[in-house]
């Protein structure tokens, strides 16, 4: 019998952000381009607030392994800016390795 051991590792499986954003893109072409990011599985989108030139949305972002980095460049390429993490979760994921 191999013997194993489990290593510890950790991805970030849900991020809730509270997003500054033009009107342009759209919601749906906003929520769209992030799921091009790597990780991301589902994109909930929805419109907070609306003033004359912005919209203040809140995303739920979740996937396997997120990359926080990564999702914040495509919000800023998009033109948004992320105000806060209203919520995270990182789960443990346990590698079995051969040794």
């Amino acid at each position: 019998m191999d013997e194993r051991r489990a290593e510890r590792n950790t991805a970030v499986t849900k991020l809730v952000l509270d997003v500054l954003k033009p009107h342009q893109p759209t919601l749906i072409e906003f929520a769209r381009s992030l799921t091009s990011t790597r990780g991301v599985e589902r994109v909930n989108a929805s419109v907070m607030e609306v003033d004359a030139e912005t919209e203040t949305i809140k995303l739920i972002i979740e996937g396997r392994d997120l990359d926080v980095e990564e999702i914040s460049e495509t919000v800023r390429r998009l033109g948004g800016v992320v105000h806060s993490v209203d919520e995270v979760i990182v789960e443990v994921r346990r590698v079995e390795r051969r040794g």
